[in-house]
C-alpha cells in the first residue's frame, strides 16, 4: 500500500497551496560506484565503465515554466502550462538562470554532470543489483562489468532497468505514444527508487558536460565532468517526442549550446 501512495504524496507535496515557487524540492543521491553506458547500445555509450560519485542532491522534478518565469520573466515555452518543464531554453539561457536563482536564493544550484545525471536516473545506490558468476556487480541496463576483466560481459538473463524507475515506460514516462504531442506537469508519473520524476521522458534535460562521441577508456574513474571542450553539450533522458526506444538512462544526445526546442529542459544539482 505504501508503495502505490507514496507517488501521490510526493504530487500533492509539489500542487499543494503552501508550495514556493521557487523552491527547488531536490532529492538526495548517496554516492557510489555504478556502471556508466552500455556496450549493447549505441557507440556513443560505449564502453561501460565503473564510475564513482560523492554524495550530492537532484531535482525532484524538472525546472518549471513557474520557477524560470519568477527568475527570468518571460516564458519561451511552446506550450504553456505553468506546472511543466520550461522548454525551448538553450544552455547559454540555463547558465544565466543558474547565476539569477543563485543570486536570489542564496543557494549554488548548476547543472548535472551526465555521470551524475545517470547514477540519479538509474536509482542511485538503490539501482538493483545484478548477479553473475556468484559475485554481485553495479547493475547495467543490458550488461554487467566485471571490474578485473578487460571486457563487458553481456549477461542475457538478468538485466537493469532500461527506463528510469519501471520496466514499462508508459509507467513513468510521457513520450510520442501517451504525449498527445506536447508537454505535460511534473510529478504525473510514478517517481524511480529515490523519488525523482520525469528522467525518463517529458522534457530532455542538458547536461553541463561537452559531449564526447564515445567514454573512451573502460577504466574506472572518479567525478567525471566530461572533455574540457568541445562543440556540443550532452542531452539526456529522451522526451515527449520520442519512442519508448529513445528514453533509456543510458541514452545520450549532442546538442550546441544555442539550441532551443520545445522538447528541452533542464533540471538543477547542489552538492
Amino acid at each position: 500500500m505504501l508503495c502505490f501512495l507514496q507517488p501521490a504524496m510526493a504530487q500533492r507535496k509539489y500542487y499543494s497551496t503552501g508550495n514556493t515557487p521557487l523552491q527547488v524540492y531536490m532529492s538526495k543521491v548517496t554516492g557510489g560506484t555504478f556502471t556508466l553506458g552500455d556496450d549493447n547500445e549505441a557507440m556513443d555509450r560505449r564502453p561501460a565503465h565503473f564510475v564513482t560519485l560523492k554524495d550530492f542532491h537532484i531535482g525532484t522534478y524538472e525546472v518549471t515554466q513557474e520557477q524560470w518565469k519568477l527568475v527570468m520573466g518571460n516564458n519561451p515555452s511552446t506550450y504553456i502550462c505553468e506546472n511543466c518543464p520550461v522548454t525551448n531554453v538553450s544552455y547559454n539561457d540555463i547558465q544565466a538562470f543558474i547565476s539569477k536563482l543563485n543570486g536570489m536564493t542564496g543557494k549554488s544550484y548548476r547543472l548535472p554532470t551526465e555521470a551524475e545525471w545517470e547514477y540519479a536516473a538509474r536509482g542511485g545506490e538503490k539501482e538493483k543489483l545484478i548477479r553473475s558468476y556468484n559475485k554481485v556487480s553495479p547493475g547495467g541496463v543490458n550488461q554487467l562489468l566485471a571490474p578485473n576483466a578487460d571486457r563487458t560481459i553481456p549477461d542475457k538473463e538478468l538485466t537493469g532497468k532500461k527506463y528510469s524507475g519501471k520496466r514499462l515506460p508508459q509507467d513513468v514516462a510521457w513520450y510520442e505514444r501517451n504525449s498527445r504531442d506536447h508537454v505535460h506537469p511534473i510529478g504525473k508519473k510514478k517517481p524511480n527508487e529515490i523519488g525523482v520524476f520525469d528522467m525518463s521522458g517529458n522534457a530532455e534535460e542538458w547536461c553541463a558536460d561537452f559531449y564526447a562521441p564515445n567514454y573512451g577508456s573502460r577504466s574506472e574513474v572518479a567525478d567525471p565532468h566530461g572533455p574540457s571542450s568541445g562543440k556540443s553539450h550532452v542531452v539526456r533522458g529522451g522526451s515527449w517526442t520520442n519512442p519508448a526506444s529513445e528514453l533509456a538512462v543510458t541514452r545520450r544526445s549532442a546538442y550546441l549550446p544555442d539550441t532551443r526546442t520545445s522538447s528541452l529542459g533542464f533540471r538543477l544539482v547542489s552538492e
